[in-house]
């Protein structure tokens, strides 16, 4: 009788955490985010295929035992771009991971639905920055309390040979994007974004920063969503002209080598470091899909050293330090 109550029990909360997740689930606001995400991922495939007509492409639908999936999106081989992942997910499972719960400890365990896009594009070109961006929804259903929803998401910059102008332009894109909302809050997500694509073992930024911005509710759901929307249909215009100015210099073995050893900074940021990554890890994603990010072709070299008057050390000594990017009006 005892073990019949204990299985009743299970049973019972079984139920509910179903139920959970299911009113999670059903909340239109949340049909809004999946399909706009869907048609940001298919907007990001068509603007890069349009860049570089020689790509192979490469999609996959997968699911997740645990609950949902998604649609992985490869792009390489092309005259310009050597690896682009774009990535759609859709999960949800029974208690949300560590690394979405560290800011919210009183969500730990609880039933969760997360969407995301997330893009890596690495060129072939080493005079073409590596770019990313990602932008989720995260909803939580704690028990024997409200549900909790919140944003997140941002875009980066990672050049091997960096330009003053193409700095400049990045960063006043991803101005733009938050401009409407409130001018606090393009410094607040900058400073953010130099703090987050930092490699403490290195004492060195990953790049040139950009936005990052997590936990993001504010005004509301319509006035959160329409920021993360932004912050999307924004990525693009950043990236695109900055591509297209440098994807016919002319480069050699010289800057070859020095962009794949500079890849090596990249791979150990995601791997260490890269809260995304640790996601989809830890609630058990599809890994293919998950280290899309890394690029095909790294070296690591031993105690590497460069000219001080080179383009090389140029790099490391004037542009990843956390600067002001903003022409002073």
């Amino acid at each position: 009788m005892r073990f019949a109550r204990i299985l009743s029990l299970i049973e019972r909360k079984a139920h509910l955490l179903l139920h959970s997740i299911q009113t999670i689930m059903d909340d239109k606001n949340l049909r809004r985010v999946t399909d706009f995400l869907k048609q940001l991922q298919s907007g990001i495939i068509a603007a890069l295929s349009s860049q570089d007509n020689q790509l192979t492409h490469r999609e996959d639908a997968w699911s997740r035992p645990e609950g949902g999936g998604g649609r992985t999106y490869l792009l390489e081989n092309g005259s310009h771009i050597e690896k682009a992942g774009i990535n759609y997910s859709d999960v949800h499972g029974a208690a949300l991971p560590q690394s979405a719960s560290a800011q919210r400890p009183e969500l730990t365990a609880s039933p969760f639905r997360a969407c995301g896009v997330s893009v890596v594009i690495h060129p072939k070109n080493p005079y073409i920055p590596t770019s990313h961006m990602n932008v989720r929804f995260f909803c939580a259903q704690p028990k024997d309390r409200p549900s909790s929803w919140w944003f997140g998401g941002g875009f980066d910059l990672t050049p091997y040979y960096a330009y003053e102008e193409d700095a400049i332009h990045w960063h006043q894109n991803a101005q733009s994007a938050c401009e409407p909302f409130g001018a606090e809050l393009y410094p607040k997500f900058k400073a953010l974004c130099d703090r987050y694509f930092f490699l403490p073992h290195r004492n060195e930024a990953r790049g040139i920063g950009g936005l990052f911005f997590d936990d993001f509710n504010q005004g509301g759901f319509d006035n959160a969503f329409q920021f993360m929307q932004s912050v999307g249909q924004h990525y693009m215009p950043a990236y695109l002209p900055i591509f297209e100015r440098r994807k016919h210099q002319s480069y050699g073995e010289e800057e070859l080598n020095f962009q794949q050893y500079r890849r090596g900074r990249y791979v150990e940021f995601n791997l260490l470091y890269d809260r995304g990554t640790l996601f989809g890890l830890q609630s058990k994603g599809r890994t293919e899909s998950i280290l899309m990010s890394l690029p095909p072709m790294v070296r690591w070299d031993y105690n590497r050293s460069f000219d001080p008057q080179s383009a090389e050390s140029d790099l490391v000594e004037n542009y990843l330090k956390p600067r002001d990017w903003l022409p002073v009006n």
